[in-house]
C-alpha cells in the first residue's frame, strides 16, 4: 500500500520549532512503515479555518498519480469541519487517518461532526469566558507585562480602599478571622465574592507589599 502524507501546523513558528510536526510525522512514518510504503509528504502551514490549502491541493494530486492513500496524523490536523472533510472524500482519494486506520468514510464523518461541535463549544465558553473577565473590570490584550501590570495597581487600588476599613490590630488576625471580619462588615472581594482564609491572606500579602 501507497501513502501520500500531509501535515498541517498552524503558524510559521510551529513549523520551524517542531510544535505538533514531529508527532504528527512520527505517527505517519510508522503507520506507513509498518504497512506499506510513503511516497512522498507535504507540510501546510495554514489555519484549520482556511479551505485553501496549497499543500493539500499537491498532496491529493501526487496521491491520485501515484494510486496511494492520503495519510494523515490526526483527523483535527486536517479540519474539524464536515463539509470540508466531505469535500475531500468526494475528491476521489481515500482517506487515512493513523491514530484510527480502521475508521470508514461513515465513522470519520462522524468524528468530524463531534470535533466541530467541540469547536464550538470551546468558542462560546471563550467568549464567555472573556465577557464576564471584562465585566470585572480585567484588562484584555495580548501583552502579558502590561496585563500583569495592571492587575497588579487595581489589586493595590482595591487593598488601600479596604485598608481604612480594617483595625489597627488586623496585623495579629489569623487569616480565617480577619476574613470573617471582612465578611461582618459588609466587604467583598476584588471580584465581588466573599472572603475566605485564602482570600484574606491575598489581600494581606498586598498590604504587606505595599505600606502607606
Amino acid at each position: 500500500m501507497k501513502y501520500v502524507g500531509y501535515y498541517r501546523v498552524s503558524t510559521k513558528k510551529q513549523s520551524r520549532s517542531g510544535l505538533g510536526l514531529d508527532a504528527q510525522q512520527q505517527m505517519v512514518r510508522q503507520f506507513a512503515e509498518a504497512n506499506g510504503l510513503l511516497v512522498a509528504e507535504f507540510v501546510e502551514v495554514e489555519s484549520g479555518r482556511n479551505d485553501q490549502r496549497f499543500e493539500l491541493a499537491k498532496a491529493m494530486n501526487a496521491a491520485k498519480k501515484a494510486g496511494a492513500s492520503l495519510l494523515i496524523a490526526r483527523l483535527d490536523r486536517f479540519s474539524r469541519r464536515v463539509s470540508f472533510i466531505a469535500s475531500m472524500m468526494d475528491k476521489g482519494v481515500q482517506l487515512l487517518v493513523a491514530e484510527m486506520p480502521h475508521a470508514t468514510d461513515f465513522q470519520l464523518h462522524i468524528f468530524a461532526a463531534l470535533a466541530q461541535e467541540e469547536r464550538r463549544l470551546i468558542s462560546e465558553r471563550t467568549k464567555a469566558a472573556l465577557a464576564q473577565a471584562k465585566r470585572r473590570g480585567t484588562v484584555l490584550g495580548k501583552n502579558g507585562s502590561a496585563l500583569a501590570a495592571a492587575n497588579k495597581a487595581r489589586a493595590v487600588d482595591f487593598a488601600n480602599q479596604v485598608r481604612h476599613m480594617l483595625p489597627n490590630t488586623w496585623q495579629l488576625m489569623s487569616y480565617s478571622g480577619l476574613a470573617k471580619h471582612l465578611n461582618e462588615a459588609g466587604l467583598v472581594t476584588i471580584n465581588g465574592n466573599r472572603f475566605y482564609a485564602q482570600t484574606a491572606k491575598n489581600l494581606a500579602g498586598v498590604l504587606f507589599s505595599n505600606p502607606i
